[in-house]
């Protein structure tokens, strides 16, 4: 075999694990792993490191049949925006048919695997696959109402990781999925203002009443601070064996503070600048927020 053959082999191996990687998503996959992990530990007094393994492979299998699916069904769309155009289907380097068959082997897999562990958490697994395909992805091109029905399977991770611990789904998990589902809102608005323009080549609808201006603002306003309500609200001892103490709470509520300092300055400027910090400061809370509940729990 020829040097030639060997590099050739080399760099068409590297372009296929980079189009894989960018047909699941890993980063946005590794981040739902992340919750889950942070669910679980949350709900155990031990850790099971086998049922760990089995939720992390199961929930990173998950997100990435979910999206492997949605780029499939917007393969099209996807070729007409800059952030999107050079994804694997688009560009014609990785057929449809391998797409999805990748993304049915992923949807079996992790929902096994999710069984595997008890049955809720493969239920709750099949959920979130077959909100996020069958009803998010199609609604983002007809209604803005598309991010509400997305933040459904969006918050499951992190409740996923409780009920994969307990069996159970109970006041707990129901907290921990509103906290992700809340959260959801400002995060995602804020990334649809950034990207409004590229957006509307592809015909999404992804800001409140599909408007770049404090209409808009003001939602994202209102519900980064439920967020936060419903963040701090464990130290009321109201959400069962999940509590957090006051000093994690003022903690909790100062980091949802800053969301909603960037919210506010983002209403009062209505600049892509402003919109940008919002979307880094969501991605600190949800990351910090998540960390801080379980250091709290291993704490007290």
């Amino acid at each position: 075999m020829s040097s030639t053959t060997v590099i050739d082999k080399k760099i068409s191996l590297k372009s296929t694990i980079s189009d894989l990687k960018q047909l699941t998503k890993v980063g946005l996959s590794l981040s739902v792993v992340f919750s889950s992990i942070a669910g679980y530990l949350l709900a155990v007094d031990v850790v099971n490191y086998n049922t760990l393994f089995l939720l992390s492979i199961g929930g990173f299998f998950m997100v990435g049949a979910s999206n492997a699916f949605n780029q499939v069904i917007e393969k099209d769309t996807d070729a007409l925006m800059k952030r999107t155009m050079n994804r694997p289907l688009p560009t014609g380097r990785m057929s449809v048919s391998l797409a999805l068959t990748i993304a049915v082997v992923l949807t079996v897999a992790g929902i096994a695997i999710l069984y595997s562990i008890n049955a809720k958490s493969a239920l709750f697994g099949a959920v979130s696959i077959f909100l996020y395909t069958c009803a998010y992805t199609p609604l983002k091109s007809v209604t803005p109402l598309a991010v509400f029905v997305g933040a459904f399977p969006g918050a499951i991770p992190f409740m996923l990781g409780w009920v994969a611990a307990t069996g159970q789904f109970g006041v707990e998990a129901g907290f921990l999925f509103m906290i992700q589902f809340f959260w959801q809102f400002p995060h995602f608005w804020a990334i649809g203002w950034l990207q409004f323009d590229e957006y509307k080549k592809a015909g999404f609808n992804m800001l409140p009443m599909n408007q770049k201006d404090q209409g808009a603002t003001k939602q994202i306003i209102f519900y980064t601070a439920i967020m936060i309500l419903v963040s701090i609200a464990p130290v009321l001892k109201v959400t069962g064996q999940f509590y957090i103490t006051p000093f994690t709470a003022v903690l909790v509520a100062i980091l949802g503070g800053i969301m909603l300092y960037y919210g506010i300055v983002l209403h009062r400027k209505q600049t892509n600048v402003e919109a940008r910090k919002l979307m880094l400061a969501s991605v600190l809370y949800i990351t910090v927020v998540q960390i801080v509940y379980v250091v709290d729990k291993f704490l007290h």
